[in-house]
Protein backbone atom coordinates (compact mmCIF):
# COMPACT_ATOMS: atom_id res chain seq x y z
CA UNK A 1 0.00 0.00 0.00
CA UNK A 2 1.33 3.43 -0.91
CA UNK A 3 2.41 5.69 1.93
CA UNK A 4 0.08 8.52 0.91
CA UNK A 5 -2.90 6.17 1.02
CA UNK A 6 -2.25 4.81 4.50
CA UNK A 7 -1.69 8.37 5.75
CA UNK A 8 -5.14 9.37 4.52
CA UNK A 9 -6.66 6.51 6.48
CA UNK A 10 -4.51 7.19 9.53
CA UNK A 11 -5.64 10.84 9.53
CA UNK A 12 -9.23 9.72 9.27
CA UNK A 13 -9.77 11.35 5.86
CA UNK A 14 -10.94 8.00 4.51
CA UNK A 15 -12.75 5.21 6.36
CA UNK A 16 -10.75 2.12 7.21
CA UNK A 17 -11.60 -1.25 5.72
CA UNK A 18 -11.99 -2.93 9.12
CA UNK A 19 -12.39 -1.61 12.66
CA UNK A 20 -11.83 -3.80 15.69
CA UNK A 21 -13.95 -1.87 18.17
CA UNK A 22 -14.09 -1.85 21.97
CA UNK A 23 -10.85 -3.75 22.47
CA UNK A 24 -8.53 -3.84 25.43
CA UNK A 25 -5.31 -3.30 23.51
CA UNK A 26 -2.19 -4.97 24.89
CA UNK A 27 0.57 -2.48 24.18
CA UNK A 28 3.79 -4.47 24.47
CA UNK A 29 5.86 -1.33 23.91
CA UNK A 30 4.47 0.77 26.76
CA UNK A 31 3.55 -2.12 29.01
CA UNK A 32 -0.07 -0.99 29.26
CA UNK A 33 -3.51 -2.36 28.49
CA UNK A 34 -5.66 0.44 27.14
CA UNK A 35 -9.22 0.59 25.80
CA UNK A 36 -9.34 1.48 22.13
CA UNK A 37 -10.37 0.75 18.56
CA UNK A 38 -7.91 -0.50 15.93
CA UNK A 39 -8.39 0.57 12.32
CA UNK A 40 -7.04 -1.71 9.58
CA UNK A 41 -6.42 -1.00 5.90
CA UNK A 42 -5.24 -3.82 3.65
CA UNK A 43 -2.67 -5.68 5.78
CA UNK A 44 -1.70 -2.73 8.02
CA UNK A 45 -2.84 -1.00 11.16
CA UNK A 46 -3.87 2.52 10.15
CA UNK A 47 -4.35 3.79 13.66
CA UNK A 48 -5.51 3.19 17.21
CA UNK A 49 -8.31 5.50 18.36
CA UNK A 50 -11.71 6.63 17.08
CA UNK A 51 -12.17 5.73 13.41
CA UNK A 52 -14.86 4.86 10.91
CA UNK A 53 -14.72 1.74 8.77
CA UNK A 54 -16.63 -0.18 6.14
CA UNK A 55 -16.72 -3.21 8.44
CA UNK A 56 -16.85 -3.18 12.23
CA UNK A 57 -16.23 -6.09 14.61
CA UNK A 58 -17.23 -5.28 18.18
CA UNK A 59 -14.82 -7.11 20.50
CA UNK A 60 -16.91 -6.13 23.54
CA UNK A 61 -13.95 -5.63 25.83
CA UNK A 62 -11.90 -8.63 24.75
CA UNK A 63 -8.11 -8.37 24.76
CA UNK A 64 -6.31 -7.60 21.51
CA UNK A 65 -2.61 -8.50 21.24
CA UNK A 66 -0.04 -8.96 18.47
CA UNK A 67 0.13 -12.40 16.84
CA UNK A 68 2.59 -14.80 18.41
CA UNK A 69 6.02 -15.43 16.88
CA UNK A 70 7.93 -18.70 17.24
CA UNK A 71 11.60 -17.71 17.43
CA UNK A 72 13.00 -21.09 16.38
CA UNK A 73 11.21 -24.11 14.97
CA UNK A 74 11.94 -27.08 12.76
CA UNK A 75 8.58 -27.48 11.04
CA UNK A 76 9.57 -30.95 9.86
CA UNK A 77 9.26 -32.21 13.44
CA UNK A 78 5.51 -31.63 13.22
CA UNK A 79 5.67 -34.29 10.46
CA UNK A 80 3.69 -32.17 8.01
CA UNK A 81 4.77 -29.52 5.47
CA UNK A 82 4.42 -25.79 6.23
CA UNK A 83 0.94 -25.39 4.73
CA UNK A 84 -0.44 -28.14 6.95
CA UNK A 85 1.62 -26.93 9.92
CA UNK A 86 -0.17 -23.60 9.60
CA UNK A 87 -3.50 -25.37 10.16
CA UNK A 88 -2.21 -26.41 13.58
CA UNK A 89 -0.54 -23.27 14.86
CA UNK A 90 -2.45 -20.34 13.35
CA UNK A 91 -5.68 -21.09 15.25
CA UNK A 92 -3.50 -21.08 18.38
CA UNK A 93 -2.36 -17.54 17.69
CA UNK A 94 0.88 -17.95 15.73
CA UNK A 95 1.11 -15.59 12.78
CA UNK A 96 4.89 -15.78 12.19
CA UNK A 97 7.47 -18.52 12.62
CA UNK A 98 11.22 -18.47 12.06
CA UNK A 99 12.22 -21.90 10.83
CA UNK A 100 15.48 -23.66 10.18
CA UNK A 101 14.71 -26.31 7.52
CA UNK A 102 17.92 -28.19 8.20
CA UNK A 103 16.08 -31.48 8.77
CA UNK A 104 14.97 -31.78 5.16
CA UNK A 105 18.15 -30.01 3.97
CA UNK A 106 20.22 -32.80 5.53
CA UNK A 107 18.27 -35.26 3.40
CA UNK A 108 17.66 -33.36 0.15
CA UNK A 109 19.81 -30.22 0.27
CA UNK A 110 18.59 -27.04 -1.42
CA UNK A 111 15.76 -28.97 -3.11
CA UNK A 112 14.36 -29.70 0.32
CA UNK A 113 14.55 -26.05 1.37
CA UNK A 114 12.83 -24.97 -1.85
CA UNK A 115 10.08 -27.49 -1.14
CA UNK A 116 9.47 -25.82 2.22
CA UNK A 117 9.29 -22.38 0.60
CA UNK A 118 6.82 -23.60 -1.98
CA UNK A 119 4.60 -25.25 0.60
CA UNK A 120 4.43 -22.04 2.63
CA UNK A 121 3.47 -19.77 -0.29
CA UNK A 122 0.21 -17.83 -0.06
CA UNK A 123 -0.67 -19.46 3.25
CA UNK A 124 -2.02 -17.91 6.46
CA UNK A 125 1.33 -18.10 8.25
CA UNK A 126 4.41 -15.96 7.67
CA UNK A 127 7.29 -18.44 7.46
CA UNK A 128 10.73 -16.86 7.59
CA UNK A 129 13.80 -19.03 7.07
CA UNK A 130 17.23 -19.07 8.63
CA UNK A 131 19.74 -20.55 6.18
CA UNK A 132 20.80 -23.94 7.50
CA UNK A 133 24.36 -23.64 8.77
CA UNK A 134 25.08 -27.27 9.62
CA UNK A 135 24.39 -29.55 6.70
CA UNK A 136 25.88 -31.89 7.77
CA UNK A 137 25.95 -31.14 11.47
CA UNK A 138 29.48 -32.58 11.78
CA UNK A 139 31.92 -34.83 9.95
CA UNK A 140 30.99 -37.73 12.26
CA UNK A 141 27.86 -38.81 10.40
CA UNK A 142 26.63 -39.46 6.87
CA UNK A 143 23.76 -37.40 5.53
CA UNK A 144 22.16 -36.83 2.13
CA UNK A 145 23.57 -33.43 1.19
CA UNK A 146 26.25 -30.87 1.93
CA UNK A 147 25.66 -27.11 1.99
CA UNK A 148 28.83 -25.04 1.86
CA UNK A 149 28.96 -21.33 2.61
CA UNK A 150 28.71 -20.53 -1.10
CA UNK A 151 25.59 -22.69 -1.41
CA UNK A 152 23.97 -20.69 1.37
CA UNK A 153 24.71 -17.43 -0.43
CA UNK A 154 22.08 -18.42 -3.00
CA UNK A 155 19.50 -17.99 -0.22
CA UNK A 156 20.82 -14.84 1.39
CA UNK A 157 19.06 -12.28 -0.80
CA UNK A 158 15.65 -13.92 -0.53
CA UNK A 159 13.39 -11.52 1.44
CA UNK A 160 12.09 -14.47 3.45
CA UNK A 161 15.60 -15.44 4.61
CA UNK A 162 16.65 -13.56 7.75
CA UNK A 163 20.13 -14.90 8.44
CA UNK A 164 22.15 -17.95 9.42
CA UNK A 165 20.48 -20.73 11.38
CA UNK A 166 21.71 -22.31 14.60
CA UNK A 167 25.46 -22.84 14.41
CA UNK A 168 25.58 -26.26 16.03
CA UNK A 169 29.23 -26.97 15.42
CA UNK A 170 30.25 -24.89 18.42
CA UNK A 171 33.59 -26.69 18.79
CA UNK A 172 34.34 -25.68 15.20
CA UNK A 173 33.49 -22.05 15.95
CA UNK A 174 35.66 -21.93 19.05
CA UNK A 175 38.56 -23.69 17.29
CA UNK A 176 38.31 -21.44 14.21
CA UNK A 177 37.38 -24.10 11.65
CA UNK A 178 37.58 -22.49 8.19
CA UNK A 179 34.35 -23.95 6.81
CA UNK A 180 32.37 -22.74 9.84
CA UNK A 181 34.03 -19.32 9.84
CA UNK A 182 33.31 -18.86 6.13
CA UNK A 183 29.59 -19.25 6.87
CA UNK A 184 29.82 -16.72 9.69
CA UNK A 185 31.64 -14.28 7.41
CA UNK A 186 29.07 -14.73 4.66
CA UNK A 187 26.25 -13.74 7.04
CA UNK A 188 28.10 -11.26 9.22
CA UNK A 189 25.59 -8.50 8.42
CA UNK A 190 22.59 -10.73 9.23
CA UNK A 191 21.10 -12.37 12.30
CA UNK A 192 23.09 -15.48 13.32
CA UNK A 193 21.48 -17.99 15.66
CA UNK A 194 23.44 -20.18 18.03
CA UNK A 195 23.35 -23.64 19.57
CA UNK A 196 25.90 -24.24 22.31
CA UNK A 197 24.67 -26.61 25.04
CA UNK A 198 26.72 -26.39 28.22
CA UNK A 199 29.28 -23.99 26.79
CA UNK A 200 30.91 -21.73 29.37
CA UNK A 201 34.11 -19.92 30.27
CA UNK A 202 36.44 -18.65 27.57
CA UNK A 203 34.91 -21.02 25.01
CA UNK A 204 31.58 -19.23 25.45
CA UNK A 205 33.32 -15.88 25.12
CA UNK A 206 34.89 -17.00 21.84
CA UNK A 207 31.57 -18.33 20.53
CA UNK A 208 29.81 -15.01 21.17
CA UNK A 209 32.77 -13.05 19.79
CA UNK A 210 32.20 -14.82 16.46
CA UNK A 211 29.01 -12.77 16.01
CA UNK A 212 26.44 -15.33 17.15
CA UNK A 213 23.37 -13.82 18.80
CA UNK A 214 21.19 -16.47 20.47
CA UNK A 215 20.97 -19.85 22.13
CA UNK A 216 18.03 -22.19 22.75
CA UNK A 217 19.85 -25.11 24.42
CA UNK A 218 19.92 -23.94 28.05
CA UNK A 219 18.75 -26.47 30.63
CA UNK A 220 19.54 -24.61 33.86
CA UNK A 221 19.00 -21.06 35.08
CA UNK A 222 22.73 -20.75 35.79
CA UNK A 223 23.64 -21.67 32.21
CA UNK A 224 21.07 -19.29 30.75
CA UNK A 225 22.13 -16.43 33.02
CA UNK A 226 25.78 -16.85 32.02
CA UNK A 227 24.83 -16.74 28.35
CA UNK A 228 22.66 -13.65 28.90
CA UNK A 229 25.60 -11.94 30.58
CA UNK A 230 27.79 -12.85 27.60
CA UNK A 231 25.37 -11.08 25.27
CA UNK A 232 23.23 -13.88 23.86
CA UNK A 233 19.47 -13.61 23.49
CA UNK A 234 17.95 -16.65 25.15
CA UNK A 235 15.18 -18.64 23.49
CA UNK A 236 13.27 -20.60 26.12
CA UNK A 237 12.29 -23.92 24.56
CA UNK A 238 9.32 -26.19 25.12
CA UNK A 239 9.70 -29.05 22.66
CA UNK A 240 8.29 -32.56 22.78
CA UNK A 241 11.49 -34.06 24.18
CA UNK A 242 13.12 -30.92 25.59
CA UNK A 243 10.78 -29.44 28.17
CA UNK A 244 12.98 -26.64 29.37
CA UNK A 245 10.39 -23.89 29.92
CA UNK A 246 9.34 -24.47 33.52
CA UNK A 247 12.88 -25.05 34.87
CA UNK A 248 14.03 -21.80 33.22
CA UNK A 249 11.14 -19.51 34.19
CA UNK A 250 12.98 -18.33 37.35
CA UNK A 251 15.51 -16.75 34.98
CA UNK A 252 12.98 -14.13 33.88
CA UNK A 253 13.03 -10.71 35.56
CA UNK A 254 11.67 -7.30 34.57
CA UNK A 255 15.27 -6.25 33.95
CA UNK A 256 16.27 -9.07 31.56
CA UNK A 257 13.07 -10.35 29.95
CA UNK A 258 13.51 -8.10 26.89
CA UNK A 259 16.34 -10.44 25.80
CA UNK A 260 14.25 -13.60 26.15
CA UNK A 261 11.97 -15.20 23.54
CA UNK A 262 9.86 -18.33 23.31
CA UNK A 263 10.46 -21.16 20.83
CA UNK A 264 9.18 -24.70 20.25
CA UNK A 265 12.14 -26.13 18.27
CA UNK A 266 10.87 -29.70 17.73
CA UNK A 267 7.25 -30.35 18.69
CA UNK A 268 5.19 -33.27 17.46
CA UNK A 269 1.52 -33.26 16.39
CA UNK A 270 -0.07 -34.53 19.61
CA UNK A 271 1.61 -31.89 21.77
CA UNK A 272 0.77 -29.13 19.29
CA UNK A 273 -2.86 -30.20 19.07
CA UNK A 274 -3.42 -31.04 22.74
CA UNK A 275 -1.24 -28.53 24.61
CA UNK A 276 -0.63 -25.85 22.03
CA UNK A 277 2.19 -23.91 20.49
CA UNK A 278 3.61 -20.56 21.65
CA UNK A 279 0.21 -19.90 23.28
CA UNK A 280 0.89 -22.84 25.61
CA UNK A 281 4.21 -21.31 26.62
CA UNK A 282 2.57 -17.94 27.32
CA UNK A 283 -0.11 -19.55 29.49
CA UNK A 284 2.48 -21.66 31.30
CA UNK A 285 4.64 -18.62 32.06
CA UNK A 286 1.68 -16.60 33.35
CA UNK A 287 0.48 -19.50 35.50
CA UNK A 288 3.96 -19.63 37.06
CA UNK A 289 3.74 -15.97 38.07
CA UNK A 290 5.24 -14.12 35.11
CA UNK A 291 3.49 -10.80 34.43
CA UNK A 292 1.07 -11.33 31.51
CA UNK A 293 2.35 -8.39 29.49
CA UNK A 294 5.93 -9.62 29.93
CA UNK A 295 4.90 -13.10 28.80
CA UNK A 296 3.11 -11.73 25.73
CA UNK A 297 6.06 -9.43 24.95
CA UNK A 298 8.42 -12.44 24.92
CA UNK A 299 6.13 -14.06 22.34
CA UNK A 300 5.72 -10.97 20.14
CA UNK A 301 7.90 -7.87 20.28
CA UNK A 302 11.05 -9.58 21.55
CA UNK A 303 11.42 -12.04 18.64
CA UNK A 304 10.30 -9.40 16.15
CA UNK A 305 13.00 -7.06 17.46
CA UNK A 306 15.72 -9.74 17.56
CA UNK A 307 15.04 -10.84 13.98
CA UNK A 308 14.73 -7.22 12.75
CA UNK A 309 11.10 -7.77 11.74
CA UNK A 310 10.16 -4.19 12.53
CA UNK A 311 6.83 -4.44 10.69
CA UNK A 312 5.21 -6.67 13.31
CA UNK A 313 5.17 -7.66 16.97
CA UNK A 314 3.24 -4.65 18.32
CA UNK A 315 -0.08 -2.86 17.82
CA UNK A 316 0.95 0.53 16.46
CA UNK A 317 0.21 2.46 13.26
CA UNK A 318 1.92 1.14 10.16
CA UNK A 319 2.66 -2.34 11.46
CA UNK A 320 1.11 -5.52 10.11
CA UNK A 321 -2.33 -6.32 11.40
CA UNK A 322 -1.28 -9.73 12.73
CA UNK A 323 -3.54 -9.86 15.77
CA UNK A 324 -5.15 -12.22 18.25
CA UNK A 325 -8.29 -11.77 20.35
CA UNK A 326 -8.74 -13.52 23.69
CA UNK A 327 -10.90 -13.16 26.78
CA UNK A 328 -8.73 -14.16 29.76
CA UNK A 329 -5.49 -12.28 30.39
CA UNK A 330 -4.39 -14.92 32.91
CA UNK A 331 -4.79 -17.75 30.39
CA UNK A 332 -4.79 -16.37 26.82
CA UNK A 333 -6.52 -18.68 24.36
CA UNK A 334 -6.93 -17.01 20.97
CA UNK A 335 -10.59 -16.79 19.97
CA UNK A 336 -10.00 -14.82 16.78
CA UNK A 337 -6.80 -14.67 14.73
CA UNK A 338 -6.13 -12.01 12.10
CA UNK A 339 -3.22 -12.31 9.70
CA UNK A 340 -2.55 -9.23 7.61
CA UNK A 341 -5.93 -7.82 8.62
CA UNK A 342 -7.86 -10.88 7.45
CA UNK A 343 -9.73 -13.12 9.86
CA UNK A 344 -8.15 -16.55 9.33
CA UNK A 345 -9.16 -18.54 12.43
CA UNK A 346 -12.01 -18.59 14.92
CA UNK A 347 -12.47 -20.65 18.09
CA UNK A 348 -9.48 -22.87 17.38
CA UNK A 349 -10.43 -23.65 13.78
CA UNK A 350 -9.04 -22.40 10.47
CA UNK A 351 -11.50 -20.51 8.31
CA UNK A 352 -9.55 -21.28 5.13
CA UNK A 353 -9.76 -24.58 3.21
CA UNK A 354 -7.03 -27.17 3.62
CA UNK A 355 -4.23 -26.31 1.17
CA UNK A 356 -3.30 -28.61 -1.65
CA UNK A 357 0.02 -30.46 -1.24
CA UNK A 358 3.03 -28.92 -2.96
CA UNK A 359 3.51 -29.88 -6.59
CA UNK A 360 7.31 -29.96 -6.27
CA UNK A 361 8.56 -33.50 -6.83
CA UNK A 362 11.24 -34.71 -4.43
CA UNK A 363 13.53 -37.61 -5.16
CA UNK A 364 13.30 -40.87 -3.27
CA UNK A 365 15.58 -40.62 -0.28
CA UNK A 366 16.28 -44.26 0.66
CA UNK A 367 19.23 -46.24 -0.61
CA UNK A 368 20.17 -48.91 1.90
CA UNK A 369 22.67 -51.70 1.29
CA UNK A 370 20.66 -54.29 3.20
CA UNK A 371 23.02 -57.10 2.20
CA UNK A 372 25.69 -55.39 4.29
CA UNK A 373 23.51 -54.58 7.31
CA UNK A 374 24.47 -56.73 10.30
CA UNK A 375 23.09 -55.74 13.70
CA UNK A 376 25.17 -58.27 15.65
CA UNK A 377 27.74 -56.83 18.04
CA UNK A 378 30.78 -59.03 18.73
CA UNK A 379 31.51 -59.23 22.45
CA UNK A 380 34.94 -57.59 22.32
CA UNK A 381 34.99 -56.78 26.01
CA UNK A 382 33.13 -56.99 29.29
CA UNK A 383 32.11 -53.36 29.73
CA UNK A 384 30.98 -50.83 27.15
CA UNK A 385 30.02 -47.21 26.78
CA UNK A 386 26.25 -46.84 27.04
CA UNK A 387 24.08 -43.85 26.14
CA UNK A 388 22.01 -42.77 29.13
CA UNK A 389 18.74 -41.21 27.93
CA UNK A 390 17.23 -38.57 30.23
CA UNK A 391 13.43 -38.08 30.12
CA UNK A 392 12.33 -34.78 28.56
CA UNK A 393 15.92 -33.73 27.80
CA UNK A 394 18.15 -33.84 24.73
CA UNK A 395 21.37 -34.22 26.69
CA UNK A 396 22.43 -37.72 27.66
CA UNK A 397 24.79 -39.26 30.16
CA UNK A 398 27.91 -41.25 29.29
CA UNK A 399 27.61 -44.54 31.15
CA UNK A 400 29.98 -47.50 31.50
CA UNK A 401 28.03 -50.74 31.94
CA UNK A 402 28.70 -54.49 31.96
CA UNK A 403 27.29 -56.10 28.82
CA UNK A 404 25.95 -59.68 28.77
CA UNK A 405 27.08 -61.98 25.96
CA UNK A 406 26.37 -65.39 24.51
CA UNK A 407 28.39 -67.35 21.97
CA UNK A 408 30.65 -64.37 21.39
CA UNK A 409 27.87 -61.85 20.75
CA UNK A 410 26.85 -58.95 22.99
CA UNK A 411 23.20 -58.94 24.00
CA UNK A 412 20.58 -56.54 25.24
CA UNK A 413 19.35 -56.94 28.82
CA UNK A 414 15.80 -55.52 29.02
CA UNK A 415 15.56 -56.40 32.71
CA UNK A 416 18.27 -53.78 33.32
CA UNK A 417 16.76 -51.42 30.72
CA UNK A 418 19.84 -52.09 28.58
CA UNK A 419 18.86 -52.13 24.90
CA UNK A 420 20.69 -52.38 21.62
CA UNK A 421 20.73 -49.38 19.31
CA UNK A 422 21.75 -49.09 15.68
CA UNK A 423 21.96 -46.29 13.11
CA UNK A 424 21.74 -47.59 9.51
CA UNK A 425 23.02 -45.30 6.75
CA UNK A 426 20.26 -44.72 4.17
CA UNK A 427 21.51 -42.00 1.81
CA UNK A 428 24.61 -43.36 0.03
CA UNK A 429 24.16 -47.14 0.14
CA UNK A 430 27.41 -47.38 2.07
CA UNK A 431 26.33 -50.24 4.31
CA UNK A 432 27.60 -48.37 7.36
CA UNK A 433 25.92 -49.26 10.63
CA UNK A 434 26.73 -47.63 13.95
CA UNK A 435 25.99 -49.99 16.84
CA UNK A 436 25.80 -49.50 20.58
CA UNK A 437 23.68 -49.68 23.72
CA UNK A 438 21.23 -47.34 25.44
CA UNK A 439 19.54 -47.10 28.82
CA UNK A 440 16.42 -45.09 29.59
CA UNK A 441 14.09 -46.12 26.75
CA UNK A 442 12.49 -48.95 28.70
CA UNK A 443 11.43 -51.46 26.05
CA UNK A 444 10.98 -54.93 27.48
CA UNK A 445 10.61 -56.64 24.10
CA UNK A 446 10.43 -55.84 20.41
CA UNK A 447 11.86 -52.76 18.74
CA UNK A 448 11.09 -49.29 17.47
CA UNK A 449 12.62 -47.69 14.37
CA UNK A 450 12.37 -44.37 12.58
CA UNK A 451 13.80 -42.37 9.69
CA UNK A 452 13.69 -39.27 11.92
CA UNK A 453 17.19 -39.25 13.41
CA UNK A 454 18.48 -35.73 13.98
CA UNK A 455 20.11 -34.34 11.95
CA UNK A 456 21.37 -36.87 9.41
CA UNK A 457 18.07 -38.79 9.39
CA UNK A 458 19.46 -42.22 8.81
CA UNK A 459 17.40 -45.14 10.10
CA UNK A 460 17.64 -45.35 13.88
CA UNK A 461 16.42 -48.43 15.70
CA UNK A 462 16.35 -49.54 19.35
CA UNK A 463 15.31 -52.97 20.53
CA UNK A 464 15.53 -55.95 22.79
CA UNK A 465 16.49 -58.42 20.04
CA UNK A 466 17.97 -58.28 16.54
CA UNK A 467 15.05 -59.87 14.67
CA UNK A 468 12.61 -57.21 15.83
CA UNK A 469 15.12 -54.44 15.15
CA UNK A 470 15.75 -55.61 11.59
CA UNK A 471 12.03 -56.05 10.84
CA UNK A 472 11.24 -52.54 12.09
CA UNK A 473 14.14 -50.94 10.19
CA UNK A 474 13.30 -52.69 6.94
CA UNK A 475 9.68 -51.60 7.20
CA UNK A 476 10.76 -47.97 7.64
CA UNK A 477 12.63 -48.18 4.33
CA UNK A 478 9.74 -49.93 2.57
CA UNK A 479 7.44 -47.06 3.59
CA UNK A 480 9.83 -44.52 2.12
CA UNK A 481 10.30 -43.25 5.64
CA UNK A 482 8.35 -43.29 8.84
CA UNK A 483 8.05 -44.70 12.35
CA UNK A 484 7.51 -48.38 13.12
CA UNK A 485 7.05 -50.64 16.14
CA UNK A 486 7.62 -54.39 15.74
CA UNK A 487 7.97 -57.69 17.60
CA UNK A 488 9.87 -60.41 15.78
CA UNK A 489 8.54 -60.18 12.19
CA UNK A 490 5.22 -58.64 13.20
CA UNK A 491 4.66 -54.92 12.54
CA UNK A 492 2.54 -53.58 15.40
CA UNK A 493 2.03 -50.03 14.13
CA UNK A 494 3.46 -47.65 11.58
CA UNK A 495 3.33 -43.97 10.65
CA UNK A 496 4.45 -43.36 7.03
CA UNK A 497 6.53 -40.22 6.37
CA UNK A 498 7.15 -40.31 2.61
CA UNK A 499 8.37 -36.69 2.21
CA UNK A 500 12.10 -37.12 2.74
CA UNK A 501 11.40 -39.67 5.46
CA UNK A 502 10.36 -36.73 7.65
CA UNK A 503 6.86 -35.57 6.74
CA UNK A 504 3.51 -36.86 5.53
CA UNK A 505 1.27 -35.44 2.83
CA UNK A 506 -1.81 -36.55 4.78
CA UNK A 507 -3.95 -34.20 6.91
CA UNK A 508 -2.47 -33.61 10.35
CA UNK A 509 -5.39 -35.39 11.99
CA UNK A 510 -4.45 -38.62 10.21
CA UNK A 511 -0.74 -38.13 10.95
CA UNK A 512 -1.52 -37.57 14.61
CA UNK A 513 -3.57 -40.80 14.78
CA UNK A 514 -0.77 -42.78 13.14
CA UNK A 515 1.87 -41.32 15.45
CA UNK A 516 -0.35 -41.96 18.47
CA UNK A 517 -0.60 -45.59 17.37
CA UNK A 518 3.16 -46.16 17.13
CA UNK A 519 3.74 -44.40 20.46
CA UNK A 520 1.02 -46.57 22.05
CA UNK A 521 2.71 -49.65 20.59
CA UNK A 522 6.04 -48.55 22.09
CA UNK A 523 4.32 -48.11 25.44
CA UNK A 524 2.87 -51.61 25.12
CA UNK A 525 6.41 -52.86 24.53
CA UNK A 526 7.39 -51.35 27.87
CA UNK A 527 8.62 -47.80 27.29
CA UNK A 528 7.37 -45.33 29.93
CA UNK A 529 8.52 -42.25 27.98
CA UNK A 530 6.09 -39.56 26.83
CA UNK A 531 7.32 -40.01 23.25
CA UNK A 532 9.91 -42.77 22.83
CA UNK A 533 10.35 -41.99 19.12
CA UNK A 534 11.23 -38.36 19.70
CA UNK A 535 13.62 -39.40 22.45
CA UNK A 536 15.24 -41.94 20.12
CA UNK A 537 15.62 -39.41 17.31
CA UNK A 538 17.90 -37.19 19.40
CA UNK A 539 20.11 -40.05 20.57
CA UNK A 540 21.65 -39.81 17.09
CA UNK A 541 22.46 -36.07 17.27
CA UNK A 542 26.18 -35.71 17.84
CA UNK A 543 26.19 -32.02 18.74
CA UNK A 544 24.38 -32.35 22.07
CA UNK A 545 26.31 -33.88 25.00
CA UNK A 546 27.33 -36.30 26.17
CA UNK A 547 27.26 -39.60 24.24
CA UNK A 548 25.45 -40.16 20.92
CA UNK A 549 25.42 -42.72 18.10
CA UNK A 550 25.65 -42.10 14.34
CA UNK A 551 26.18 -44.47 11.43
CA UNK A 552 29.93 -43.94 11.94
CA UNK A 553 29.91 -45.02 15.57
CA UNK A 554 29.71 -43.69 19.12
CA UNK A 555 30.42 -39.99 19.50
CA UNK A 556 31.75 -38.52 22.72
CA UNK A 557 30.35 -35.03 22.22
CA UNK A 558 32.43 -33.54 25.04
CA UNK A 559 35.59 -34.72 23.26
CA UNK A 560 34.00 -34.15 19.83
CA UNK A 561 35.39 -37.47 18.67
CA UNK A 562 34.32 -40.99 17.77
CA UNK A 563 35.18 -43.38 20.58
CA UNK A 564 35.29 -47.18 20.86
CA UNK A 565 32.24 -49.01 22.13
CA UNK A 566 34.23 -51.24 24.48
CA UNK A 567 36.28 -49.97 27.39
CA UNK A 568 37.62 -53.33 28.62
Amino acid sequence: MQLEAILRHARGDLPAELLLKNARVVNVLSGEILPGDVAIVHSRIAGVGEYEAAEVIDLQGAYLAPGFIDAHVHIESAMVPPAEFARIVVPRGATTVITDPHEIANVLGLDGIRFMFESAKHGPLSMYVMASSCVPATHMQTNGATLHWYDLLSLKNDPWVLGLAEVMNFPGVVAGDDEVLNKLRAFKDSVIDGHCPGLDGKALQAYVAAGIGSDHECTTVEEARAKLRAGLTIFLREATNARNLRPLLPLITPENHHRICFCTDDRQPADLLDEGHIDFMVRTAIAAGIDPIMAIRMATWNPASYFRLHDRGAITPGRRADLIVFDDLQAPRPRLVFRGGKLVARDGQMLLPRPQPSVRTLRHSFSVAWDQVDLRIPAAGRRARVIGAIPDQLVTTHLIEPIPSQEGLALADPARDLLKMAVIERHMRSGQVGKGFVKGIGLQRGAIASSVAHDHHNIVVIGAEDASMLAAARRVAQLGGGMVAAVDQQILAEAPLPIGGLMSDAPVEIVRAQVDAVIAAAHDLGSPLHDPFMAMSFLALEVIPSLKLTDQGLVDVDKFAIVPLWVD
